[in-house]
């Protein structure tokens, strides 16, 4: 998307070829920015006077005029000096990720770029007392090109360094794809770039070297995507991430130039490194201690459906109850998870047939590699809901059926199926929601229910199990006939906490005003997902939180 987006690496590489045009006939540089400049601000306002492409051109501007002038440059002070007029029209750039992005990843070269240029020179040189009539003619075959590929990884490199922080606190992306596909991309970038500006110079006087130009350019534009959509396809060519936080930034850059300055390797330096080593070490530590010793239950209310996320602190105890429909899962899930640092998902429960609570499942299957996929024994008259099943079981053998009494996979042992009963003949309950998936688990000792969208009979059914139904927090649905929780339910649960997952839209999944008037004489908590938005729950040994995206928050007594 950089590369064909109207970008600063559009402006540099075609200040960069114009440059080498007028320099190739002999042209000063005086004359040369005096030409150069006008005609990368014609270039931004003909694509449309894009806020990146301005940023570029001013930065591109900064560092021309200096060139032109023959004056001393100094990358880093051009850098500044752009940035200053930028932020002296408009200081709200300063918090916009382009901007970051765009002058953060320059500076990274500027400042990266020259330890790893001197690395360079000492892994080819040469041996400086060797007469160049005995140096080997492969090696001075290979002395420039290698010599140029090296120093594209090395640019490559110090970009990539200097960026991928920002790429993961923005986008919860970590690509180390992008070492390699830069080398290939980008030169093509630059050919098509090159052919573009041919064939709007030939125009109408040289048709036959415009069509030529425009074939070429189409050739390395196409050369681009395939090579991009290949890199992506690789091996740990990606990886979602979660985002950093601000002691993480000032740990990896106060880190990264202490090395690259070469300051860890003096003696000087040495007790310093060795402390700064031993607090990232106690740092990260906690951190890694204190998210073993959390869960977090998060509640996401879709269009007319609704998903439970839970984070077990463990690795491979993540788990996902229903997903909504595809329109959900493109939207709200996959951003999510993603925010989430997900790559993988053990398991996927479908607590029901609803395609509103499901249909986009074979698409989570895909995008996050569900190991498996726990589902109701009751077969559910939703056509969606039979056809994943019916997929799921005839190409893979991640479908599991639970029923009451079993537990959801060997890492999550503490989530247990309330219902329904697999002992035939099932229940004739009239209503699917009858029939949907109850479970009940403990998250560092917080009892949590979740009822997903269960009907009048069901929660009778649910009654008569003979189960301890005691929770400090509830999760329920809306069925499509009646109420959930109803009394009795609750007062054999006697929650804290109850979320009640409503939305908008469609109108019949609003929570009506008799049960909104039922429930606040229970005088317990009870939160709105139309209103409140999504409601995240933390459980540790010192108990629970409950905080719900307007900003309300709630604690255990």
């Amino acid at each position: 998307m950089h590369i064909f987006a109207i970008s600063g690496l559009h402006i540099a590489l075609i200040a960069g070829i114009l440059a080498a045009l007028l320099r190739t006939v002999q042209i000063p540089r005086f004359w040369c920015g005096a030409a150069i400049i006008p005609l990368i601000w014609l270039y931004t306002a003909a694509t449309g006077w894009q806020p990146s492409a301005i940023r570029s051109t001013i930065m591109m501007t900064v560092l021309i005029s200096g060139w032109s002038l023959e004056r001393p440059s100094n990358l880093i002070n051009s850098l500044a000096a752009a940035a200053f007029i930028i932020l002296l029209y408009d200081p709200r750039q300063l918090f916009q990720a382009s901007f970051q992005l765009s002058f953060f990843v320059v500076l990274s070269i500027a400042l990266f770029l020259p330890p790893l240029e001197k690395l360079r020179d000492g892994l080819l040189q040469t041996d400086p007392l060797l007469p160049a009539s005995l140096i080997p003619r492969w090696r001075r075959w290979l002395g420039g090109p290698l010599r140029a590929v090296v120093t594209s990884v090395a640019v490559s490199l110090a970009a990539w360094l200097g960026s991928w922080p920002l790429t993961a606190y923005y986008f919860h992306l970590l690509s180390p794809v992008t070492l390699l596909a830069n080398l290939l991309v980008v030169p093509l970038g630059s050919a098509a770039l090159a052919c573009n500006l041919g064939s709007l110079l030939c125009g109408d006087v040289f048709p036959w070297a415009t069509e030529l130009f425009n074939h070429s350019a189409w050739l390395w534009m196409k050369l681009m995507l395939e090579i991009s959509q290949a890199s992506v396809r690789l091996p740990g060519a990606f990886f979602y991430v979660r985002s950093p936080g601000p002691v993480d930034f000032v740990i990896y850059y106060g880190a990264l130039l202490a090395l690259l300055s070469g300051a860890v390797f003096q003696k000087r330096w040495r007790w310093v490194t060795l402390v700064g080593l031993v607090f990232i070490t106690l740092f990260y530590a906690g951190r890694w201690q204190r998210a073993r010793s959390n869960a977090a239950l998060t509640v996401l209310p879709l269009n007319g459906g609704h998903a439970v996320f839970i984070e077990s602190g463990r690795h491979g105890g993540d788990l996902l109850l229903d997903c909504g429909d595809t329109n959900a899962v493109e939207f709200i899930i996959k951003p999510f998870l993603h925010a989430r640092g997900l790559n993988h998902l053990p398991q996927l429960v479908l607590t029901q047939g609803d395609k509103r609570d499901m249909g986009g499942a074979p698409w989570v299957c895909d995008l996050f590699s569900v190991d498996r996929v726990i589902a109701s024994p009751v077969r559910f008259r939703s056509p969606a809901y039979r056809q994943t099943l019916a997929g799921l079981a005839s190409t893979t053998n991640r479908l599991r059926i639970v029923s009451r009494g079993d537990t959801l996979g060997d890492t999550l042992g503490v989530w247990t199926v309330l219902h329904p009963a697999a002992t035939p003949p099932l229940p004739p309950y009239s209503q699917a929601d009858d029939n949907a998936l109850v479970v009940q688990g403990t998250l560092h000792g917080t009892r949590v229910l979740l009822l997903s969208d269960l009907g009048r009979d069901g929660q009778a059914a649910l009654l008569e199990c003979g189960r301890d139904l005691r929770a400090d927090i509830v999760i329920a649905g809306l069925p499509a006939h009646g109420e959930p929780m109803e009394e009795a339910l609750l007062d054999a649960v006697r929650p804290a906490v109850i979320v009640v997952a409503d939305s908008e839209l469609p109108a019949n999944r609003r929570a009506s005003a008799g049960l909104k008037e039922r429930l606040a004489k229970r005088k317990v908590t009870v939160i709105y997902t139309r209103t409140a938005g999504a409601v995240t729950m933390v459980a540790g040994r010192s108990g629970w939180r409950v905080e719900t995206m307007d900003g309300q928050t709630f604690q255990s007594p």
